[in-house]
This record gives C-alpha cells, sequence and structure tokens, in this order.
C-alpha cells in the first residue's frame, strides 16, 4: 500500500523532514501555528476588530458568494478580501472586507483542507 511522503519541516530555514501527519520536525515540533504567526491579538484581531466586525456582519448579514449563488445564508465572517499580510491601512480600510460564512472563508483561505 503506498504511503504518503514526509513533507519538510514548516520551522522558517529547518532543512529536516516532519514525521508522517505533522508539520514539523522532532526539534520544532512544540511550534504551533500562533508561536510563528502571533496570536490573533497581535495580528489586529482584537476588542476593537471585534467591535468592528460585529458592526460590519450587523450592516451586511448575507455571505457574500452565496448570495452570488442565489442562496441566503447568513454571514458569520469578515473576509479580507485582499490579505492584509500586518498592513494596517489594508487591515481596516473596510472596502477590503466581505461578510461570508464559515464554509466559504475556510475555502478561500484553504484553511477547510
Amino acid at each position: 500500500m503506498p504511503y504518503k511522503p514526509r513533507r519538510p519541516c514548516r520551522y522558517p530555514g529547518c532543512p529536516e523532514m516532519a514525521q508522517q501527519g505533522q508539520v514539523f520536525c522532532k526539534d520544532h515540533k512544540e511550534w504551533s501555528g500562533d508561536r510563528l504567526r502571533g496570536s490573533a491579538d497581535t495580528r489586529g484581531y482584537d476588542a476593537r476588530w471585534r467591535n468592528a466586525r460585529s458592526t460590519f456582519l450587523k450592516q451586511h448579514p448575507l455571505c457574500a458568494f452565496c448570495q452570488a449563488e442565489g442562496k441566503i445564508v447568513p454571514a458569520t465572517v469578515v473576509d479580507h478580501i485582499i490579505p492584509h499580510r500586518g498592513d494596517q491601512k489594508l487591515f481596516w480600510d473596510q472596502k477590503n472586507w466581505q461578510p461570508l460564512c464559515k464554509e466559504h472563508h475556510d475555502k478561500k483561505t484553504g484553511s477547510g483542507l
């Protein structure tokens, strides 16, 4: 039966291979996504964001992608159309926000794999 090949460790600059089903090698297995990316708060998703998100979803209650498909599904996520990558101007630009359901947001960002 075929097996999955091992993948390179995701720790920046590490040349080692991760064990099957893992994303970090044995030397970096304690690293998590938050340790590499920073916590949600440190990335800007703090109380100010939560308030802005809540207001935006009240004003835009339906998923934009579902509406385009002719469906009516509540939006639960405010998505940055263009990933901000830490750019605070782009992060707070409401023209760069769109309301999405979790399913469409996960498909768009690849986090639903």
